[in-house]
């Protein structure tokens, strides 16, 4: 057994899996086969969803029927949907509020007591996983607002019935295919930190939703899904400070800030996601006749690629490209969630079919001989 220490488990392989291969070096992108520039021009998501699921992309009537039953899922029952209005009123964090509905959402899953290994009502339970958790998050953010939810559409598809339930109206086409394009970009990215911590809790035998909340937690963080957001604040200060987007990245880094957006622990060159996004933060400002918001970003890319050698992830032009879609800032790492749940239970699906309890171990560095003191003469 090595006892070489791997920091953060860094290229350490712990499983095989056949749902999504990167090539950090080439900026390769790949679901089951297929290049995620094709997925993002010629998929829906809910077509990436069948072939992360089914493990091939589905004829016209299977797509069809899958869209459906996707759909009839979608509304929330009673108690989650007051859950949702309860943590909104009390001003809860929106990834916290994500966190809870994931698991409240078992309390009225028809397959709740099903073994956490049975095949066939995982995948039923990842569809209305999968289904609601779009629901929940924009019944939270109208409550917030000040709003009432709106109830979900089955004619609508995925990502359109999501703007539809936040804004109140039926997005335009443009719009509902870009963030058709932004879900797809995000539903899988191999044993990422909320994928791993997932798949970490269904080696236990625990349920699925209980995996998905380990999954949404761990997302919350900076370091994983909050820094679409960060990213989005910056370009915020940049353009309130009402200067130059290179001079003040410049001094943002003489005084020690990190740039948000940059580095990957994957990837060495440009994200492929940042590329397709890029373009789809370009289409939304040439629409709406201003592209303040991609010019900066492309200005802070090519500085930081010249100066640092560092290329831009995904969140660096997701930022934008949601904000230009009306999208408030801190749902942005909720809508990566709500993406993302289709590669978390495929993984966790996947861990099942060949399950083995993760389980790691640290080096102890501690002291072994300690002495016993008794407790009146410490």
């Amino acid at each position: 057994m090595s006892d070489e220490l791997k920091r953060g488990l860094e290229g350490v392989l712990v499983a095989e899996s056949d749902l999504s291969f990167i090539d950090g070096d080439e900026g390769k992108l790949v679901y089951r086969g297929y290049a995620i520039e094709d997925l993002a021009e010629h998929a829906s998501y809910e077509e990436t969803l069948y072939l992360l699921w089914n493990g091939e992309l589905p004829t016209e009537a299977e797509l069809a029927e899958f869209e459906d039953a996707m759909a009839a899922e979608r509304a929330l029952d009673d108690g989650t949907l007051e859950t949702m209005r309860r943590l909104a009123e009390a001003d809860e964090e929106p990834m916290a509020a994500m966190r809870t509905a994931a698991s409240a959402l078992s309390a009225s899953d028809p397959d709740t007591d099903a073994d956490p290994t049975d095949a066939e009502a995982n995948v039923r339970k990842a569809r209305r996983i999968t289904a609601k958790l779009p629901t929940a998050l924009a019944a939270f953010a109208r409550v917030r607002d000040g709003e009432e939810p709106v109830a979900p559409r089955e004619d609508l598809d995925h990502a359109a019935n999501f703007l539809y339930m936040l804004n109140g109206e039926v997005p335009d086409e443009v719009t509902a295919d870009v963030f058709d394009q932004a879900l797809v970009l995000h539903a899988d990215h191999g044993l990422n930190a909320s994928t791993f911590s997932a798949t970490v809790t269904a080696s236990t035998l625990a349920d699925i939703h209980s995996a998905v909340t380990s999954a949404v937690g761990t997302l919350s963080g900076s370091l994983h899904g909050g820094a679409n957001a960060n990213v989005m604040r910056m370009l915020q200060e940049v353009d309130e400070a009402d200067q130059d987007p290179v001079d003040w990245v410049k001094e943002a880094l003489a005084e020690g800030r990190r740039v948000a957006g940059f580095g990957h622990r994957v990837y060495n060159v440009k994200d492929p996601r940042a590329k397709i996004l890029g373009d789809r933060s370009e289409a939304l400002g040439e629409a709406a006749g201003d592209l303040k918001w991609y010019e900066m970003s492309v200005a802070i890319e090519e500085f930081m690629a010249e100066e640092k050698g560092l290329a831009p992830n995904v969140d660096f032009y997701s930022a934008s490209t949601y904000y230009q879609m009306g999208i408030p800032i801190d749902a942005y790492t909720p809508i990566f969630a709500i993406s993302r749940v289709g590669g978390w239970t495929a993984h966790v699906m996947e861990q099942y079919e060949d399950n083995r309890l993760i389980r790691p171990r640290a080096r102890y560095v501690g002291e072994t001989d300690a002495e016993w003191v008794p407790i009146e003469e410490r």
